[in-house]
């Protein structure tokens, strides 16, 4: 390394944010960049440690623990630090075909296996990714790349989310004529409309989509397989059929008033809010949660970002339930380095929230008992329940508090509770075989579904998961297809 003593010189800086009271009244990124000079030191703080795990992407204890996808982060770290800004992009570009989106919304659990988190704060990974591919576009260094022959082989891609991005990338980059193929109006998945503006403004979605056009991948919106094209027909036309549908099917909360006006999946309201923003006018389906009483259940990503948008709504008041225990601000006993730190971290939305309303809007270990109606028949408030985690039957199971009931006023409920798996349409179609989780069927490796020439990637395979995870399917997806329809490979995956 360049600067072995790095780790001792320099302390750790993150890119600071905009201040709250102003990001609240607009769609735009909160984040800001930091200077060369301080991104090259930062660079300088990867301490030549010898077993990196950073870059490991390996399961402990239920949760990933390095990248998913093996970023070389030593190598480009010192190569940042030396001032080699090509050199470092071309490093990323080797294991991740979207930089832009992970250094945006990864949780970086490489940050998490960082060996110099044990003593000190890790090193400041994430920001430097985004950095390095940023620095990247700046200097016009990242330009399309058609492949120089074609194979003459069709494959199409179902789903235009990152792992159906990923792998429609590599198999234009192994020479395969690639259709994609996104039920919606815009391209991008999840992440055109499943996260919000702020965390990831669409220009830049639309900046990488119209490069991998101009390699010659060939984009069709408005269109859903298995619904308005018959996957039979998909198959028969192309010599692979690759599905990166998502996992979208919503978990629901069946209790009494919950099919009351008011009460709506997270992701109904996420979706339609974006269309309103790039759209500039909401559409007959947005939901707004302007001077209303808002609750927003479930306390992962999806319910932060549900918490930012009512922010910027103007929402008149914010609850977020969890029905899960407070994690402990640092990490307990039995959660050692390298494992994913599960420690309780305050994100972009409750910081916005604590702000305009003076505390942290979540509750832990609550949950809805019932919802209720005011006399017009639409939503008023929630009654909640305290719940204490016991063993029942042999299962860790959440058991209400009798007594602890008491009611909060609520126009607006978001329901951000996860996701079960995906749709039905299109396995039902082909009678793909699916997993015990209702997942499509498809072994890590081979990627290959129980029906000839059709194979699985991303959330629709593994579950919900990251978008990390989701490049990382989509790339090893990839490789597979290009195997079977060549015989060898050499995509890296």
């Amino acid at each position: 390394m360049g600067k072995p003593t790095g780790f001792i010189e320099y302390a750790r800086e993150t890119p600071p944010e905009r201040e709250t009271a102003s990001r609240v009244g607009d769609w735009l990124e909160f984040h800001e960049s930091l200077p060369e000079e301080t991104l090259r030191a930062q660079g300088a703080r990867c301490m030549d440690c010898g077993v990196p795990f950073c870059h490991t992407g390996i399961m402990i204890a239920g949760a990933v623990s390095g990248c998913p996808i093996h970023n070389l982060i030593p190598e480009w770290n010192d190569l940042v630090y030396r001032g080699r800004w090509r050199e470092a992009l071309d490093r990323l570009h080797l294991t991740n075909n979207f930089p832009e989106f992970t250094g945006r919304v990864c949780p970086a659990p490489c940050e998490g296996a960082c060996v110099l988190g044990m003593k000190e704060p890790a090193v400041t990974i994430k920001s430097i990714e985004l950095a390095i591919v940023e620095k990247g576009f700046e200097e016009g260094w990242i330009v399309p790349e058609p492949p120089a022959v074609r194979t003459g082989k069709k494959v199409a891609v179902v789903g235009s989310g990152p792992s159906g991005l990923a792998a429609a990338a590599e198999l234009n980059r192994a020479g395969h004529s690639v259709t994609v193929y996104e039920r919606e109006d815009r391209f991008g998945g999840l992440l055109m409309y499943g996260i919000p503006n702020m965390k990831l403004e669409k220009r830049f979605v639309e900046r990488r989509l119209k490069l991998m056009e101009a390699e010659g991948v060939e984009f069709v919106a408005g269109v859903e397989v298995g619904v308005n094209l018959p996957a039979a027909k998909l198959v028969a036309d192309n010599d692979a059929v690759l599905l990166c549908c998502g996992a979208t099917r919503p978990r629901d909360l069946p209790v009494e008033g919950r099919g009351l006006p008011g009460v709506h999946f997270a992701m109904e309201f996420l979706a339609n809010n974006t269309k309103a923003v790039i759209g500039g006018a909401p559409g007959e389906h947005f939901i707004s949660a302007e001077g209303k009483d808002v609750i927003v259940i479930g306390g992962g990503d999806t319910g932060t970002d549900c918490v930012g948008t009512s922010m910027r709504h103007g929402c008149r008041s914010l609850i977020q339930l969890e029905i899960m225990p407070q994690p402990p601000d640092e990490r307990a006993a039995g959660n050692p380095w390298p494992e994913w730190p599960k420690i309780r971290r305050t994100d972009y939305g409750q910081e916005e929230a604590a702000a305009a309303f003076g505390a942290d809007p979540r509750r832990y270990q609550v949950t809805v008992k019932r919802f209720l109606a005011d006399e017009s028949g639409r939503l008023s408030g929630a009654e909640i329940v305290d719940v204490e985690w016991k063993s029942v039957n042999g299962r860790f199971s959440p058991v209400q508090v009798a007594g602890s009931e008491r009611v909060l006023p609520a126009q607006l409920a978001l329901l951000a509770m996860g996701f079960l798996g995906p749709e039905d349409a299109i396995l039902d179609e082909l009678r793909a075989e699916r997993d015990e989780r209702s997942n499509a069927k498809a072994e890590a490796g081979s990627y290959a579904t129980s029906v000839a020439k059709v194979f699985a990637a991303g959330d629709m395979r593994r579950g919900q998961s990251l978008v990390v995870w989701a490049i990382y399917e989509g790339r090893q997806a990839a490789r597979s297809v290009d195997r079977f329809l060549m015989g060898s490979t050499d995509l890296r995956g």
